[in-house]
């Protein structure tokens, strides 16, 4: 169940704390106390809107519906992360502590609760750009995999690793053995603290709730598309510039600051009204923990570290992942587009687990639109 502040339920509804207050006492919204601040209380998400229908009809329940979609209050039930205490958790497990020693193939295991036991069914190999290739091998395997729809778990959880190990063998094109961070180092040219700092990331990025890449594959997923559709549905999204094509932006970034230095980038960004990738997080105002655990493992570069610094001083943003991933790939010199498939390959585990966890729901994610266009009778008035 989703629960929400009394500012927000009041806001919803449109009363006045009093109001809401005799709503809980006559048994009409559920409240508990906030686990955060005992002397606060959350209000039933579910309640709320219910409650609201009933007072303003279509338009208020249009209203929370809407509210919902940019960082809003939760609109699936699911139970493979959490952000809790401005921490990532995957089925209960604080994702930092899990990726002091978690390899990713232990950490999907943990995560989609099943063994992690891909097909051997080789593909043959991409050719390209290394961001390519991840697409054109998940599209081959896409084109040919079964629906997903009243498939058992198990044959679904090999499905899902072995749309893991596709990814992979893309990216290292085909070379290697052993777990994917080894097998990235080896292909990448990192040394062993450099594929360690590969697995970590791996781990770390593994599932993040809802986000805009994991909604899609659960959409599809929804249909009872394939897991490989559903993973490619996952990966298109995670290639805008908004998503886990940020991490690109971090790159120009970096390369700024080392050209004009660290103040002067920012000062330059921020003049023209530019965004600052890289730093920031609705979800986390005190700093992305993932962010902080990663920049801990290695010596990030001169310009990284006096970006950070910078950027703190003018906007008083801490950094998020992306920053930690763009730094990181820095200083190991990886490969272009590697730390987008560091990315895509870590958060693969998370839209599998979640397109399993959606089939298995059998229920279609279907939203309704709000239209506010001419209506049809005005639409050809002069």
């Amino acid at each position: 169940m989703a629960w929400i502040h009394s500012a927000e339920a009041i806001r919803l509804l449109g009363v006045r704390p009093q109001t809401l207050y005799a709503y809980v006492s006559r048994g009409r919204l559920e409240a508990r106390p906030d686990p955060d601040d005992p002397r606060r209380s959350l209000y039933s998400a579910e309640d709320v809107e219910r409650l609201a229908a009933s007072r303003s009809g279509p338009k208020r329940t249009a209203e929370i519906a809407r509210a919902t979609i940019a960082w809003g209050e939760p609109v699936l039930t699911s139970k493979l992360t959490v952000i809790a205490n401005g921490r990532p958790c995957y089925r209960g497990v604080d994702a930092i502590a899990l990726s002091q020693a978690a390899t990713l193939e232990s950490a999907a295991a943990h995560f989609w609760a099943a063994d992690y036991a891909p097909r051997s069914d080789p593909q043959p190999a991409e050719h390209g750009p290394l961001k390519a290739r991840l697409f054109m091998a998940l599209a081959r395997r896409a084109g040919a995999a079964p629906h997903a729809r009243g498939r058992a778990r198990a044959m679904l959880a090999v499905d899902a690793a072995t749309v893991v190990e596709t990814l992979v063998d893309a990216a290292c094109d085909g070379r290697g053995e052993g777990p994917a961070h080894v097998r990235l180092g080896e292909a990448w040219g990192l040394d062993a603290d450099g594929a360690d700092m590969v697995r970590r990331a791996l781990v770390l990025l593994l599932d993040h709730e809802l986000n805009a890449s994991t909604f899609s594959a659960r959409v599809a997923a929804s249909t009872g598309a394939s897991l490989p559709a559903c993973a490619l549905a996952g990966l298109s999204t995670l290639s805008g510039p908004l998503h886990g094509g940020a991490v690109t932006g971090v790159g120009t970034f970096l390369l700024e600051a080392a050209a004009l230095g660290a103040a002067g980038a920012v000062r330059a960004r921020l003049d023209e009204g530019r965004a600052l990738p890289g730093f920031g997080h609705p979800l986390y105002p005190d700093g992305d923990p993932r962010a902080a655990e990663l920049l801990a493992r290695f010596t990030p570069s001169g310009p990284a570290t006096a970006l950070q610094a910078a950027v703190a001083a003018e906007t008083g943003e801490q950094p998020n992942v992306d920053l930690a991933i763009g730094a990181m790939a820095q200083r190991f010199s990886l490969p272009d587009d590697a730390a987008f498939a560091v990315f895509a390959i870590g958060r693969s585990i998370g839209w599998l687990g979640h397109a399993m966890e959606q089939i298995e729901t059998g229920s279609l994610i279907r939203p309704r639109a709000r239209y506010v266009g001419p209506l049809p009778s005005a639409a050809g008035a002069p």
